[in-house]
């Protein structure tokens, strides 16, 4: 088994590194941008960005609270229904990336003042698994590095059906098809 002090200190690294990647990545983005979708039933960066401020603080940062406070359960979350109720589509991309760095923010406090050997208790799921405070912090890391592969495939795919019909898959293999090669 992994030593949790080391685990922890890897991850709240790496969760500290990723509001800077993704403003990084982001930054600039006009309003159009951020509202294209880059095939049908993908999301569109403002809603990738809503989905990482939702998840951080209601599923990642509460379940890893629930493993520090001996709790038995889960709250259950679905976020893709949080996506269309939640209006993902309309919102204020901006505010969307600020909100997302400031629960990042708390979450990094929380992990901060987490007791790292708390962090080995786990919690049953409703398929009857169980998962660690050290898997759920591993996975979240996991979670922001996909969901920034997804962003650079997105933003890949609108800027060439941006340019379109000018060849941008010469660059290689487009993300959601290859219809702007």
């Amino acid at each position: 088994m992994h030593d949790a002090a080391a685990v922890l200190a890897a991850v709240r690294e790496d969760l500290a590194r990723f509001p800077e990647a993704l403003t990084a990545l982001l930054g600039g983005l006009d309003a159009e941008t951020w509202r294209t979708r880059p095939a049908a039933g993908e999301w569109a960066p403002v809603e990738i960005v809503c989905h990482l401020r939702d998840e951080e603080a209601e599923d990642f940062a509460a379940r890893v609270r629930v493993i520090l406070d001996g709790g038995a359960g889960f709250a259950p979350i679905d976020p893709e229904r949080w996506a269309v109720e939640r209006g993902y589509l309309d919102a204020d991309a901006p505010a969307v990336l600020a909100a997302f760095c400031e629960r990042r923010r708390a979450s990094l406090a929380m992990l901060a003042g987490s007791a790292p050997e708390r962090l080995a208790a786990a919690v049953a799921r409703p398929d009857g698994s169980r998962l660690s405070g050290l898997d759920l912090i591993v996975a979240w890391v996991a979670h922001d590095r996909l969901h920034l592969a997804q962003l650079a495939a997105t933003l890949a795919r609108v800027w060439a059906g941006r340019w379109a019909p000018l060849r941008a898959g010469y660059a290689g293999p487009l993300p959601y098809g290859d219809r702007a090669s």
